[in-house]
């Protein structure tokens, strides 16, 4: 499973990618291999993972490995700290990218080709994934757990050989929707709490946050979207909204206290993959470029920052 040792410099930086399999990850995989990077590929499912591998092999890219990885399962996030301590001593890049969409695909729809988007702006691509997903309690649960506490607890559980490298990096794979800049009467209640928390840098705590997560998930109704307090309702995937808002805030309390590392998120863009139902405007790719150039970011360059494909937009620290 964890695939043979490989003689490799000292000097070369190890990766580690999360949901590494398809997509986006897969994308990233390929990006630093191909920049001499050291990857890990991570995946729940093992044989995808290897079949993964195998696949970026054959591109010429030898110096990539496998290891299974539950980002919600506790015994599995420990697995990995302890390969990686085993075989690398230290870990220089970590990508966050594991995630979940906090919605569930209506029974009776299969996944478009994309030319079904054809013509379509943004905005109704985005209409077109809300009409054909539902928001469910036990979709929102899974969203949060993996997208925001799966992300901390593989973070939290690989800090000490991050601390090892001499320029350690996390990038938090984010999302727009966590920025919550939808006007406020427009928003839920949660949405406007969540969103005052994060602009309020010096009282915000992660014990905060889980209240904030806790508050979400019980106020969550099956049969409605959350209410608002003002008028109007959400534009949908608020689950998966709080969740990115909550890696964001992550992002930026970890940055503060952790100095010597590089931590900063970003969103990749609207990409074609499974997790949009191919109505992305941006192919794999281009979405993984913004995410490895962060990985790659020069010694000494930004942290607690939020990024945008490639591109700073908010520097939180």
């Amino acid at each position: 499973m964890e695939g043979a040792i490989i003689s490799r410099s000292p000097n070369t930086r190890v990766a580690v990618v999360t949901g590494g399999n398809k997509g986006i990850g897969l994308e990233v995989c390929r990006q630093l291999a191909d920049n001499g990077v050291s990857v890990v590929l991570m995946a729940r499912d093992e044989a995808r993972g290897m079949a993964a591998v195998e696949k970026l092999k054959a591109l010429g890219l030898s110096d990539i490995v496998f290891h299974q990885l539950e980002v919600t399962d506790a015994s599995s996030i420990d697995r990995l700290a302890a390969f990686l301590e085993s075989r690398f001593r230290k870990l220089d890049i970590l990508v966050n990218n594991a995630a979940t969409g906090g919605n569930e695909r209506l029974d009776d729809v299969i996944i478009p080709g994309v030319e079904k988007f054809d013509g379509m702006d943004v905005h109704q691509r985005l209409e077109w994934m809300k009409n054909n997903t539902r928001e469910t309690h036990e979709a929102a649960k899974q969203g949060v757990q993996t997208n925001y506490y799966g992300t901390k607890h593989v973070t939290e559980a690989l800090l000490p050989l991050l601390l090892s490298s001499s320029d350690g990096r996390i990038v938090n794979v984010s999302s727009s929707f966590g920025l919550l800049i939808t006007p406020a009467k427009e928003l839920p209640c949660i949405y406007v709490e969540l969103r005052r928390q994060l602009d309020d840098i010096n009282s915000l705590t992660e014990k905060r946050l889980d209240k904030l997560l806790d508050a979400f998930l019980g106020g969550f109704d099956d049969s409605s979207e959350p209410e608002t307090c003002g008028r109007g309702r959400t534009a949908g995937f608020s689950a998966y909204k709080v969740a990115k808002a909550a890696v964001n805030a992550y992002t930026r309390m970890l940055a503060r206290r952790h100095p010597a590392l590089r931590v900063n998120c970003v969103h990749p863009g609207y990409v074609r993959t499974d997790f949009s139902m191919n109505s992305g405007l941006l192919s794999p790719e281009e979405g993984a470029r913004g995410v490895v150039k962060l990985a790659l970011l020069p010694n000494g360059g930004p942290t607690g920052a939020y990024f945008a494909e490639g591109q700073l937009q908010v520097s939180f620290v």
